[in-house]
């Protein structure tokens, strides 16, 4: 029997996010903020930079503290803007992954630099052929930077950079990375989509995970892991699906994604499509509502 929850990670895209559509279903918004009242610490844990996250959430009545466990972990803010810790990829990793994973993807640097924009890249052809999305959203902060190399300088480090393609190409380019000089300088998080053979190969500061950055603020918080949940859809959600004491894992996850939930004794929601993340926060409400 689990203990009521205390701590609650929730991804965005898959998870908090219906597939069409780029804002919260009703019932979802109001789960969250439902949880905050009822004494939960809700946390968003996602691979999304702050500015594009803080949009979806504004209007639903979170209270400014919210925790942002953004970039996959690297950057921890809250809703309001306060800085919790952040942590880089140190420029001269970056630039041997450009020489290492040009063959595989297109490549995306991510930097947190207020007045200048925050996206670099080389080649705007390549990205928005394989996540036009993602373009057309961060369209005003896109910088093209031929060769990408160039905007690597020492001392004005990215938080993450990331290279996307079809699914074999990240793949080789996860084995690729872990074969490398980089491999102790620098963590993967995949994100994969199977029904487009697309995928994201996250490339972060070493130590860097949703998981790690989920543990470190329990510690803060004083909450135990086993009071602690993760909900998520993907790859880049397992670690922290993994830490948590209640990991869920949502009824829209790949096939091979909900049997690993299945050994791993993790709940499985509804799909997103669905309010999964409802239905789950609901019940979590209800058990702090039964404590004694």
């Amino acid at each position: 029997m689990h203990p009521p929850v205390r701590l609650v990670a929730i991804d965005v895209d898959g998870t908090l996010l219906p597939d069409i559509g780029r804002a919260l279903r009703p019932r979802v918004g109001r789960a969250l903020k439902s949880a905050q009242e009822a004494g939960i610490t809700v946390a968003i844990a996602t691979g999304r930079r702050p500015a594009f996250t803080v949009p979806l959430l504004t209007g639903h009545g979170l209270r400014a503290d919210t925790p942002l466990l953004a970039c996959n972990g690297a950057l921890v803010r809250t809703l309001g803007g306060e800085v919790i810790e952040d942590c880089l990829l140190p420029s001269s990793v970056a630039r041997g992954l450009c020489g290492l994973l040009r063959p595989f993807g297109a490549l995306v640097f991510t930097f947190d630099r207020p007045g200048r924009r925050d996206l670099v890249l080389e080649d705007l052809a390549q990205v928005h052929a394989q996540i036009a999305l993602w373009v057309e959203a961060n369209r005003n902060e896109i910088e093209v930077v031929k060769p990408l190399e160039s905007a690597l300088v020492d001392g004005d480090d990215p938080i993450q950079g990331l290279v996307a393609g079809r699914l074999s190409q990240i793949r080789a380019a996860e084995e690729a990375v872990k074969a490398s000089e980089w491999s102790a300088s620098c963590a993967c998080a995949r994100t994969a989509y199977p029904a487009r053979d697309m995928a994201i190969l996250d490339l972060l500061p070493a130590g860097v995970s949703k998981g790690r950055a989920l543990q470190r603020l329990a510690a803060r918080l004083g909450v135990e892991r086993k009071e602690t949940m993760a909900i998520g859809d993907n790859w880049n959600d397992v670690d922290m699906l993994e830490w948590a004491g209640q990991g869920v894992i949502m009824g829209n996850a790949a096939a091979d994604l909900r049997a690993l939930g299945k050994l791993r004794g993790w709940k499985q929601a509804p799909p997103n499509g669905q309010d999964g993340v409802a239905v789950v926060l609901e019940a979590a409400v209800a058990g702090c509502a039964a404590k004694p």
